[in-house]
């Protein structure tokens, strides 16, 4: 039993170094994203953040908190260069700038790649491997769940 409570403590306590990275945990970047929720994210502004958000954005799940934590980000990374320190990493990623609803273009690019080619080798699987194989059915259903999985969580922010 207190080998089993030392462990928990041990969980714990990892938990809570790994509440974030150094950019989450910067005071100017907390403040900043409180004080862009609170004008531009209720009411009105927020009314107004959605008519001029762009379809695809909201298609892909861009909400007016994901807009406010990305600029706040840059406003962040521009202070830290002006001061002469390093970027820091915001939510366990590199600041990398937004193309369409992508945040990391090079990635997804190379996530959808990956994609295709799964899908290549899961129709030679098909061609090749007969139905009745035990295995068929789960090693189907893996290559589609990741393949969808890689999709949306290339596209969400």
């Amino acid at each position: 039993m207190a080998g089993r409570t030392a462990r928990l403590v041990l969980l714990a306590g990892a938990a809570a170094l790994a509440s974030g990275s150094q950019g989450d945990r910067e005071p100017v970047y907390r403040d900043c994203v409180h004080r862009c929720e609170e004008r531009n994210c209720s009411g009105g502004a927020l009314r107004h953040f959605r008519s001029r958000q762009p379809i695809y954005m909201s298609l892909a799940g861009w909400t007016c908190q994901d807009d406010c934590k990305y600029e706040c980000m840059w406003v962040t990374v521009a202070l830290y260069l002006k001061e002469g320190h390093k970027v820091p990493q915001f939510h366990g990623k590199w600041p990398f700038s937004r193309f369409l609803f992508f945040q990391e273009p090079a990635s997804a690019m190379a996530s959808f790649l990956n994609g295709v080619a799964s899908l290549m080798m899961l129709c030679r699987y098909h061609t090749s491997v007969p139905a009745s194989s035990p295995m068929y059915p789960t090693c189907v259903a893996f290559a589609w769940v990741g393949d969808l999985a890689g999709l949306l969580l290339d596209t969400l922010p």
